[in-house]
């Protein structure tokens, strides 16, 4: 860039500028000039002949736009076989025409889009005698007519004033609007069944799935199960003796949801236990180098922005044991511990979090069989207490060799109920990982009958038990065995839940909980209950880029797509006409307000994160034109399109961490949602419901006039799919 050309170079780029011209190419020519001395008010102009400027008036001059503290620059098109442009730099105020100092010598010449003179300089003498130099600099690039009309018709599209401007961020329609649903061709043929499509193999659909079989296979006690299985091997249970084991510092108690007093220390704890967090391995800093090397594989959590810098600092920080987390289940029978350890594992895999759910239950089957009596599971039975021990420290082992492989974060589901079993799995975690015990406490009657009652239709344990009243009564008189002997929580890092479950207030209790991904655990916990109710996940009705293959912009919706916003309106009315209350999430783009403009009687929130993913300098193009302007830039997002970031834009890791605060008011609402959104922001929330991993979220398919319904209840999520218009 700036230098002379060669004879045969300049030949050859006039062979190529003739078949360029023939074909109707032109030249993308940048101009630049660099002063690394500040010149006060002074800015870079060009003026000269046609047809660059068409004028030698100083007055009529063109200035040069700021690229960088040093460096202007102007740009401009025209013909490869153009003829000479010749032209003069000139120093003054944008705008004003005093002082003005023009440069010395001869003018430059562009002749085929480079600079004739092997000079580079453009030289200015000043009123005080001081002589300013300026680098010239000149770069061509042929573009053919239609990557530049494409161009323009971008930026004429991306700068037009929004239809939606005016409307508030929070708003409501009471009406229809005016004219908005005449004709038969708006409405809803049938029932809306008559609509539904199958869902797709991935789906969301674990609602008749009994959650313990969802949950990590017992490779410990499973043969053949690949290179990391092993055979059974009988294990010494230890366990230590309590009174030598860590005492509880104060316990912080909040008396309202979601608000925590400071940590109390007691005077008999000499050192306070502090839980640093995790997300990764440790990271090492090198002797010889400035750079953070990893000490183990799959050192760091999938994730980007928050998670990421959270991550670093706590294992930069942490000790050893903080490499991984053990979250500890601790409950009564029927109080949704399973259910619990599904949900938390489906949050911390979507942030990235490498995360197993490792239920005891199915190891105890597998290993003792499911037709066990409620005998077996009484505290002075010494036989039953011995095998389900063997089950747990077989399940924990299982656990840690997960997490020497590269595993974040276990969750531990078993009903933990004695102090004695905790002290058992705090000497097997001792020096291996941190644990944090999570208490469900439920003193609701009806929901701890509900829960029973789901309990003996899916649990394996009475799948061959074909009186459903005697295994009620089989499970209740287990119950009860597990009620005299059940201890609280009060050692170590621990989170109560007590009566959270119903989304109606509760209570939850903290103690020694620190740390980044600690306190994102308790921030989800507080915000989760088990109230059925429907979200619904739709993109925007067919927008004008759509129409014309471009990605990102702000266009209106097109025909097709005002149809769809009225049939959508329509199934919002008659999905849920018997709901007390509801509301509209779309994104800050027209194409979302403009869908759901139609839907009356329910709130409407614009929410920025949900704005489709930022294509950066990609905005507005399509993927053709990526492909033949910035092959590298299309070959780097089709090899790694969860990584991959669009220059000033975004990746889809940064898509989700600013959609955790959706996920968590989602989880929070009690009511019925609709979001219309964007394709890439849809995956990636449908990827939480579907418990999809993170490399599929790119290829999610989210089609176009389609409505994802994700139904969310205390039997899992369930998933059904209406398609209301091709």
């Amino acid at each position: 860039m700036g230098t002379g050309t060669s004879k045969d170079e300049e030949e050859g780029g006039k062979e190529e500028s003739d078949g360029l011209h023939q074909a109707g190419g032109q030249l993308y020519v940048s101009l630049k000039m660099e002063n690394r001395k500040l010149t006060g008010d002074l800015v870079p102009h060009v003026y000269g002949s046609l047809p660059l400027v068409g004028s030698w008036d100083p007055s009529k001059a063109l200035f040069m736009e700021r690229e960088s503290v040093s460096m202007w620059e102007l740009s401009f098109v025209v013909p490869p076989n153009h003829e000479t442009l010749d032209f003069k730099f000139l120093l003054k105020p944008k705008d004003s025409n005093v002082p003005c100092f023009v440069e010395e010598g001869p003018s430059h010449l562009l002749v085929g889009g480079a600079l004739q003179e092997d000079a580079r300089l453009a030289l200015f003498r000043l009123d005080s005698g001081e002589v300013l130099e300026y680098q010239v600099f000149v770069k061509a690039d042929r573009v053919s007519p239609f990557d530049l009309a494409a161009s323009w018709r971008a930026y004429q599209d991306n700068f037009r004033p929004s239809s939606v401007r005016w409307i508030p961020d929070v708003s409501i329609n009471s009406a229809p609007q005016p004219g908005g649903e005449n004709g038969s061709s708006v409405g809803l043929e049938l029932d809306l069944e008559h609509y539904v499509v199958p869902t797709p193999a991935t789906s969301a659909n674990t609602a008749h799935v009994y959650a313990a079989n969802l949950t990590e296979n017992p490779r410990s006690l499973v043969s053949g199960s690949g290179s990391n299985s092993y055979p059974i091997k009988e294990m010494e249970v230890i366990v230590p003796d309590s009174s030598k084991t860590f005492q509880s510092s104060g316990m912080v108690e909040s008396k309202s949801v979601g608000t925590f007093s400071p940590l109390q220390r007691q005077e008999s704890q000499r050192g306070l236990f502090v839980d640093r967090g995790v997300g990764s391995p440790r990271l090492v800093k090198s002797s010889s180098s400035n750079i953070f090397s990893a000490d183990t594989k799959n050192s760091m959590p999938a994730a980007a922005g928050a998670v990421a810098a959270a991550a670093v600092a706590d294992q930069m920080m942490g000790p050893k044991e903080d490499r991984h987390l053990a979250i500890i289940l601790v409950g009564l029978p029927a109080r949704g511990k399973t259910f619990t350890a599904a949900k938390l594992t489906r949050y911390l895999r979507w942030l990235g979090h490498n995360t197993k759910h490792f239920n005891v239950g199915k190891y105890r089957r597998l290993k003792h069989g499911v037709n066990q009596s409620a005998d077996f599971f009484r505290a002075d039975n010494p036989e039953g207490m011995e095998a389900r021990n063997e089950v747990a420290a077989l399940a924990f082992e299982d656990m840690f060799s997960w997490m020497q492989e590269g595993g974040q974060v276990g969750i531990f589901d078993a009903t933990n109920s004695s102090k004695e079993r905790r002290d058992m799995l705090m000497k097997l975690a001792k020096g291996r990982c941190k644990i944090i015990f999570l208490e469900t406490i439920c003193n609701d009657v009806n929901i701890i009958e509900r829960n029973i009652r789901l309990k003996i239709q899916q649990s394996p344990d009475y799948a061959e038990e074909p009186d459903f009243e005697a295994g009620l009564q089989d499970f209740k008189n287990r119950l009860a065995n597990y009620e005299k002997a059940y201890e609280p929580v009060n050692e170590g890092s621990y989170i109560k839940m007590i009566d959270m479950v119903s989304g109606h207030g509760g209570q939850i209790q903290v103690n020694n909980i620190s740390g980044y991904l600690p306190g994102r655990i308790v921030f989800f916990l507080v915000n989760t209950h088990l109230t059925p109710r429907p979200i619904l996940l739709t993109r925007h009705g067919e927008s004008q880029d759509n129409v014309r293959g471009r990605i990102g912009g702000d266009t209106a919706i097109s025909e097709a797509g005002e149809l769809y916003s009225k049939k959508l309106a329509k199934f919002v009315g008659k999905r849920l006409k018997s709901e007390r209350a509801a509301s509209i999430w779309t994104s800050t783009l027209q194409r979302t307000i403009l869908t759901a403009s139609p839907i009356v009687g329910f709130p409407k929130i614009q929410w920025r994160a949900l704005d489709e993913i930022n294509a950066g300098v990609c905005d507005g193009m399509t993927y053709a034109e990526i492909k033949k302007n910035m092959p590298e830039e299309y070959e780097s997002r089709k090899m790694d399109k969860l990584r991959y970031r669009y220059p000033r834009g975004e990746s889809y890791l940064d898509v989700i961490q600013r959609l955790e605060p959706v996920i968590i008011e989602l989880e929070r609402q009690r009511a019925p949602v609709v979001v219309v959104s964007h394709q890439a922001v849809l995956r990636a929330l449908y990827a939480y419901f579907a418990d999809r991993p993170l490399n599929e979220i790119p290829h999610i398919e989210v089609p176009l006039h389609t409505i994802i319904e994700i139904q969310m209840g205390v039997t899992g999520v369930q998933e059904k799919r209406y398609k209301l218009m091709d």
